[in-house]
C-alpha cells in the first residue's frame, strides 16, 4: 500500500487542529466559570458588608444616650456609616475596591465598639444614678411620713398637754341666804333670799399655769333671765352675760371657792322656781348647778 506523504500532512495539521481548538475550548470554559464564580464570590461579599453597613446604622438608631458628646460623636459614625454604605452601592465590585471597603468597615466597627462601650458605661452609670435617686426619693418620702407622723404626735401631745392643763372643778353648790340682824342664814324662801351663794371646788393640777384666774358666775331665773345682771364680756366670738366676777390666786393644788351674788333692788323679791348658774373660766364652762326657791 503506497501513503501519500502530503495527505499525511493534512490529517496532522487538522488534527493538531482539533486538539488545539478542544483545548482553547476547555480552557475558555474553564476561565468564564472562574471568572464568574469570582464575579459572585465578590457580589456575595458586597452584599455581605453591605448587610453589616446596614445593621451597623439601625444599631445607632437603637442608642439612646443623654450625653451630648457622645451623642454628636454617634451622629458622626453614623453619618460616616451612611456614606460608606451609599459608596459601595454606586462602585462597581473587583477585589481592590471591595478590599478597601472592608477595611472601611473594620475601622468603622473598632470606632463603634469604643463608643458603644462608652454608651454602657454612661448608661450604666445612669442606672446606678436613677437606683440612687429613687433610693434617695424614697428616703425623703419615708423621712416626710416619718416628719408628718411626728408632727401629728406632737399636735395630739400639745392638744392632750392643753387638755389636761386645763382647770377642771367639781361639787358645785348653791344655796339661798337672806339676811338677819346682819348675818347671812339660809333660806329657801324667794321672798326672803336676798343673796345666792354659789361653791366650787377647783381641783388639783400640776400641769395648770399657777396664778390669778378669773371666774365668772351666771345665774338665770325662772324667766330666763340674769339674775345681779354685772354686763358682759366677749370671748372672740362668744358673749358672756355673768352676775359675778371672782379672782383667784390658783397654786396648782385644791381651793374650795364661794361667792355672794347679790340680787339687784329691782329684782327682790325674787321669783319662785328653779334657779340655774353656770361657772365659766374665760369662755369654758367647769360646770353648773341650780337651787329651788319656793
Amino acid at each position: 500500500m503506497i501513503v501519500n506523504p502530503q495527505l499525511l500532512n493534512y490529517r496532522l495539521i487538522i488534527g493538531s487542529l482539533i486538539i488545539a481548538v478542544a483545548v482553547l475550548t476547555v480552557y475558555s470554559f474553564t476561565s468564564y466559570k472562574s471568572i464568574a464564580t469570582h464575579q459572585q464570590f465578590l457580589e456575595q461579599e458586597k452584599k455581605l458588608v453591605e448587610s453589616e453597613l446596614s445593621q451597623m446604622i439601625a444599631s445607632y438608631d437603637d442608642v439612646s444616650i443623654s450625653n451630648n458628646l457622645i451623642s454628636s460623636q454617634l451622629e458622626d459614625a453614623k453619618r460616616a456609616t451612611k456614606l460608606t454604605l451609599d459608596s459601595l452601592r454606586i462602585l462597581r465590585s473587583d477585589l481592590s475596591v471591595l478590599s478597601k471597603f472592608k477595611q472601611q468597615l473594620f475601622n468603622l466597627k473598632l470606632k463603634n465598639k469604643t463608643l458603644f462601650k462608652t454608651v454602657d458605661s454612661l448608661n450604666e452609670v445612669n442606672k446606678d444614678l436613677e437606683r440612687e435617686k429613687l433610693l434617695a426619693n424614697s428616703e425623703l418620702i419615708k423621712q416626710q411620713l416619718e416628719n408628718s407622723t411626728l408632727v401629728q404626735k406632737n399636735k395630739n401631745l400639745n392638744k392632750t398637754l392643753e387638755k389636761g392643763a386645763l382647770l377642771t372643778a367639781n361639787s358645785f353648790k348653791a344655796k339661798g341666804f337672806e339676811t338677819f340682824f346682819g348675818n347671812k342664814r339660809f333660806s329657801s324662801k324667794a321672798k326672803r333670799v336676798e343673796t345666792i351663794e354659789v361653791c366650787f371646788i377647783l381641783a388639783e393640777n400640776s400641769l395648770t399655769e399657777a396664778g390669778a384666774k378669773d371666774f365668772y358666775i351666771q345665774i338665770v331665773n325662772p324667766k330666763n333671765n340674769v339674775v345681779a345682771d354685772k354686763g358682759s364680756i366677749n370671748f372672740g366670738e362668744s358673749t358672756l352675760i355673768y352676775s359675778a366676777k371672782e379672782i383667784v390666786n390658783y397654786n396648782n393644788n385644791v381651793v374650795e371657792v364661794c361667792i355672794d351674788v347679790d340680787a339687784d333692788i329691782n329684782e327682790k323679791p325674787l321669783e319662785q322656781g328653779n334657779y340655774y348658774i353656770s361657772i365659766f373660766h374665760k369662755d369654758r364652762k367647769l360646770g353648773s348647778t341650780q337651787v329651788n326657791l319656793n
